[in-house]
């Protein structure tokens, strides 16, 4: 079955593909105003301090997903509305985010997609302290930059190649 790009599902990718892809453990929340969503990945790694996040924001997003390893922290926020406004302007995918967000209410209106474990309305400290292009590790899978993310409503998958 062709699937295209525009509309997907994980359930298909996974019967068609299997064991080439890795899916994520079920931990994560469903947040941006798209459902769908999928492209290649770039990385950050910060903890409590989101300012690569912002500065990757600000870059073109070339239809890529933020995968952010925020060490699982639910303290702090590392991703608002005004840097998801920031990124759909710029043409990111989504994000997939190890941590939480803030300003769900107005994320959930934006197209683009967002996962995150939760929100919290504490915004991060800016000290500049993280990587970027890094592999990352967590619900059960390490990423790394050119792989590629594929999300819906069923769950997140991962995969070393595009496969739409």
């Amino acid at each position: 079955m062709a699937i295209s790009a525009t509309q997907f599902s994980t359930p298909d990718l996974s019967d068609e593909h299997g064991d080439a892809l890795i899916a994520l453990d079920p931990i994560f929340q469903h947040y941006g105003g798209r459902l769908n969503f999928h492209g290649e990945i770039q990385t950050v790694k910060c903890f409590e301090d989101n300012s690569l996040v912002k500065q990757l924001v600000a870059e073109p997003g070339l239809d890529r997903v933020m995968v952010v390893d925020g060490g699982g922290s639910l303290r702090k926020a590392l991703l608002g509305d005004m840097l998801a406004k920031q990124a759909v302007d710029n043409g990111w995918a989504g994000f997939v985010i190890f941590g939480c967000i803030r300003d769900a209410e107005i994320i959930a209106q934006l197209p683009i997609g967002v996962r995150a474990l939760n929100t919290s309305p504490v915004k991060t400290e800016k000290k500049g302290i993280g990587e970027q292009g890094c592999p990352v590790r967590f619900a059960g899978a390490r990423f790394g930059c050119g792989q590629f993310i594929y999300a819906d409503i069923n769950g997140i998958l991962l995969s070393d190649t595009r496969l739409i």
